[in-house]
């Protein structure tokens, strides 16, 4: 089961460009490092979407001569690109602003000004709850009946997940601003606001960290999950013809793209049509319900003695 990845996408992009607009008005009127950092932090999400939508569009390229297996494996490349920015445009900008804010607080702020950071920050959460929403919506249908740490960490499809925690950091960066411009027009102590795009900060790399290392991941090459391979080896043992798989290979080079290459021990008694006929009818039941497995390639194993290391 699967969500709506481009849904997801289109909805985060919109809001984004929306709230970054936004709060660039309130940082340039009020000065606030937590506001810019936030700005910087919407603009870096809104070229993240661009990102994730010009690695799916590449992705259902054609395969060619030079690349025969196609180009799925670009859906996985922009996602760690996308976290790469995450780290590069939102948190180190943010420690960098955090830290000069530090070295250099403001004495005092205009009171007509802030009211700006707290209808921005107002508005951005309502904005950024309701993307929010849809991405939970979609991870939801994405999740099934697995846990969402199961989901989330072992996903194929790393582009609502993506999305997901994008969100995520985004909500949380907003109470944080909110927070520590609050307690700088509290205390009248305007480091607060440098503390708060500090922790904003820190808050990014965080998030850039976590999605490269799935990313990465699954740029090497991730098998199908393990409930996947065990179905598609009792589908292959349930045929008459199949005695047992003593080989099962697989790799994902999208979330929908799957090669599965197999050894399979089948009975003696078939000549060569007859196995040609067990094979396709194999090929048939397990792509009827496995769909993203694209490229099948299946070969007899007449003599096999069990003691494969490679068998999964």
């Amino acid at each position: 089961m699967a969500g709506d990845s481009k849904k997801v996408v289109f909805a985060a992009m919109a809001g984004n460009g929306l709230i970054a607009t936004c709060k660039f008005v309130a940082g340039a009127l009020t000065g606030s490092a937590s506001m810019i950092s936030e700005a910087v932090h919407s603009v870096a999400d809104t070229a993240n979407q661009g990102l994730l939508l010009l690695g799916m569009g590449r992705a259902k390229r054609p395969a060619t001569e030079e690349h025969p297996f196609g180009f799925g494996v670009e859906s996985y490349f922009w996602p760690f690109v996308v976290s790469i920015v995450i780290f590069l445009l939102g948190g180190v900008f943010a420690i960098y602003e955090g830290v000069h804010g530090l070295m250099e607080p403001p004495s005092h702020a205009d009171e007509g000004s802030l009211i700006w950071n707290y209808v921005v920050l107002g508005a951005a959460i309502v904005f950024e709850g309701t993307v929010f929403a849809v991405a939970i919506k979609e991870f939801r249908v994405l999740r099934g009946q697995r846990g969402n740490v199961e989901v989330f960490l072992g996903t194929k499809d790393p582009t609502i997940p993506v999305v997901l925690m994008e969100d995520f950091a985004a909500l949380v960066g907003l109470i944080i601003a909110l927070i520590a411009i609050g307690m700088s027009q509290w205390t009248g102590w305007y480091g607060w606001d440098a503390i708060g795009s500090l922790c904003i900060g820190v808050l990014l790399c965080g998030v850039a960290l976590l999605l490269g290392r799935e990313t990465y991941s699954l740029l090497l090459g991730e098998s199908a999950p393990k409930y996947v391979r065990t179905s598609v080896r009792a589908l292959v043992e349930a045929d008459a013809s199949a005695e047992r798989v003593t080989q099962l290979l697989s790799l994902h080079r999208g979330g929908n793209d799957v090669i599965l290459a197999m050894k399979v021990k089948f009975g003696r008694e078939h000549d060569l049509a007859q196995l040609e006929l067990a094979i396709d009818r194999i090929e048939k039941a397990i792509r009827d319900a496995h769909p993203q497995m694209t490229r099948i390639f299946i070969e007899p194993d007449g003599d096999f003695d069990g003691t494969d290391s490679r068998v999964s």
